[in-house]
């Protein structure tokens, strides 16, 4: 599989599977989301957060788009203001990020990333191929914890294996 089929496979997948966990989610209440599970980032709501608040970043990073709210991974869990809120950006990075891969051509792969990194505090340099690699694992991550999480509160998230992605 080339990286540019990677990237559209892992977009198409991130986003059945954000759409997975909203789902799931909403059989919940608003204190259901927003209790504090222990997870790094909290709550249910915190770490769908800190996921839309670390695509956008890197986002902005490999596309230009608009960079993240929060100004740091710490105050990444208030990326949104509201669930309603949160629901309407998650879809449309979504979008974003399924149109940034379907416009990618392996040739965008070559080169290397610079950027500043905030939680380094400094600059850094990586391939492409690396960092697009680690964009989509940290969706994969954590949205594994929001569904143990989702699990422990008696909601019922959907299948997570690709083979079934329709």
């Amino acid at each position: 599989m080339s990286n540019a089929d990677y990237a559209r496979l892992m977009a198409q997948y991130g986003a059945w599977q954000n759409h997975s966990l909203i789902k799931a989610a909403e059989e919940l209440d608003e204190d259901a989301r927003l209790a504090n599970r222990g997870a790094f980032f909290g709550s249910i709501s915190g770490t769908l957060n800190h996921l839309l608040w670390g695509d956008r970043a890197w986002m902005n990073r490999f596309a230009g788009s608009d960079a993240p709210n929060a100004p740091s991974i710490a105050a990444s869990p208030a990326e949104t203001a509201s669930w309603e809120d949160y629901m309407f950006a998650r879809g449309k990075m979504d979008a974003q990020i399924i149109n940034w891969a379907k416009n990618l051509d392996d040739g965008w792969f070559a080169d290397d990333l610079t950027w500043w990194s905030g939680a380094a505090g400094r600059e850094m340099s990586k391939p492409r191929t690396l960092l697009v690699t680690h964009f989509f694992n940290h969706g994969t991550h954590h949205r594994g914890q929001v569904h143990a999480m989702l699990t422990a509160a008696g909601a019922k998230p959907g299948d997570t294996d690709i083979p079934f992605m329709p």
